[in-house]
Parts: C-alpha cells; structure tokens; sequence
C-alpha cells in the first residue's frame, strides 16, 4: 500500500502553480494579512504570561537571567576575554556576549518552534479559508519583540559600562534584515517539512545548541586560527553577529558587497522556504 505522505506531497505539486509562490506573492501575503499577523502576535506575547505574576516583566529577565549565568561560566569562571585589547572585564564580555545572544536567539526562537508549528494550530489548517503561511510570520515578529527589549537593556548596560554608543547604532536593522529573511525561509520550511517528518523537532532540538557553539557567540572570529575562520563564516549566522557587534561597539559599517550577497542568498532561502510551504500546504490535513 502506497503510503500517505509521498502521496499528497505529488497531489500538493501537482494542483499547486508558481502563480502564488513568486517573491511578490511572498511578500504580498505578509502585507495583506499584516493586521491579523500583529494581532496574532499580541495573543501569542499574552498568552506566554497570563497567570504570571510578572507578566512581561519576564522577557526582560530571561535575557538577563541567561546573560548572567554565561558571563559567570565564561566571564568569570573560565577567565574568558573577548580579544586581545579586552579590558579583562566580564563586564565587558558580557555586553559583547549579550549582542550575540540577541541575534542567535531571534533564529533559535523560529526555527526551534517551526517543526511543530503547525500541529500546534491543527484547527487554523482545518479552516480552509485562514492563511496557514502567515504562521512563521507570526512567530519571527514574536522573536523580534523579544530582541526589541533586549536591544534596550543593551543600550542601558552599554552606556553604564563604556558610555554612548557610536551613531551607527541606528543602523542596527541592517543586519535584522537578512536575520529575518534566513529564519523566517527556515521556518517555512521546517514548519511544513514537520507535518510529514515527526522526529524534526528532535533533531532541530540537537542541531540548535550545536550551532550557538559553532557561531562566534562566546568568541570573536579574529581568535581564531586563519585556517578555521572560512569554516565559520560559512554560518550566516556569524556574519549577521559579527556585522551587529561591528555597528554598536565599532562604529564600522559592514562591506557593502558582502552584506549584499548575504541579504540576496538569505532573500532566496526565505523564497524557497516560501515555495516549499505553498507547494506541501493541501497535504497538511490529509496527513494531520
């Protein structure tokens, strides 16, 4: 007997055409739907609190909680130093740590949630009219709330430890940009590919704590020995990191065609992502 999974994969490909999977599509669907994807996301804030007794006092506290435990293991236990013109501080460590964390946990968040994502929210696939693909969308815009409130606690111990800023820590969107297009593609993907593949969600719970180790989180790059450096930058990750710290501690702008490639390769992973979803989406409720 022919089994139920790659059978609607086929009928998904079959009655789907690119008509509704091209990048405007994609962005398209986001627009369109962009007051349901804000109220949805308020829910989802609200509803990770209600009962607590600190409410959303918590989204400040877990970044802090998790800062403090780092800085102590790394900072202070194992002595770490953040280059060769650290101050020794795990003062200074921590901020540098802090600024990595904001942007690993943005990805962390989506794309560990995406493999269930879906079977979280069986009675949205189950109406036929509701905009299943608006989802993931809803869970990166959750990710960036949290990063928002992280970012201010950053820029008050930022100023407590080593003063203002440079100014071109208003350029702090650039490198959400591609951070945004690379996890929001993942968790497309994911989000769809764990409706047929229950064990995902093991598996991305591995690889995630994998990869904070192998992103320049608690080390920079330039300690690294030069053979070991390409190996790393192969992680997206590490240049949207490595590009954030350059803005808020530096005062250095990323190379613009570096960051234009990165921004193009992660555009096109959000789109395949997209089309992914899209091509698998009528096989959900046969499968769920």
């Amino acid at each position: 007997m022919e089994s139920k999974t790659p059978r609607v994969l086929r009928q998904a490909n079959a009655e789907g055409g690119w008509a509704g999977v091209t990048p405007h599509a994609m962005l398209s669907t986001i627009w369109t739907h962009r007051r349901v994807i804000l109220r949805m996301a308020g829910r989802e804030l609200e509803s990770r609190f209600k009962g607590s007794r600190l409410g959303f006092l918590w989204v400040v506290l877990q970044p802090l909680l998790m800062l403090g435990v780092y800085t102590f293991a790394f900072g202070v236990v194992f002595q770490a130093r953040w280059g060769q013109e650290s101050s020794g501080s795990p003062w200074e460590y921590a901020l540098f740590l802090f600024t990595g964390l904001l942007i690993f946990n943005v990805f962390a968040e989506v794309v560990s949630r995406a493999p269930s994502l879906m079977l979280e929210n069986t009675s949205y696939i189950k109406n036929m009219v509701f905009p299943i693909e608006i989802l993931p969308v809803v869970s990166l815009l959750v990710a960036l709330f949290n990063f928002a409130v992280g970012a201010v606690v950053l820029m008050i111990l930022f100023v407590v430890q080593r003063g203002l800023p440079p100014l071109t820590v208003v350029l702090f969107w650039i490198p959400l940009v591609p951070l945004s297009l690379f996890s929001l593609g993942l968790a497309w993907f994911f989000s769809a590919l764990g409706v047929y593949l229950r064990d995902l969600r093991q598996l991305i719970a591995i690889i995630i704590p994998a990869l904070m180790f192998l992103s320049p989180l608690f080390y920079p790059i330039s300690i690294l020995p030069e053979t070991i450096r390409p190996y790393i930058m192969l992680n997206p990750l590490a240049a949207i990191i490595e590009t954030m710290r350059e803005l808020v501690f530096y005062g250095r702008l990323p190379d613009p065609a570096l960051y234009l490639i990165g921004l193009a390769g992660s555009a096109v992973i959000a789109w395949m992502g997209f089309i992914w979803f899209m091509k698998t989406r009528k096989g959900f409720a046969d499968v769920i």
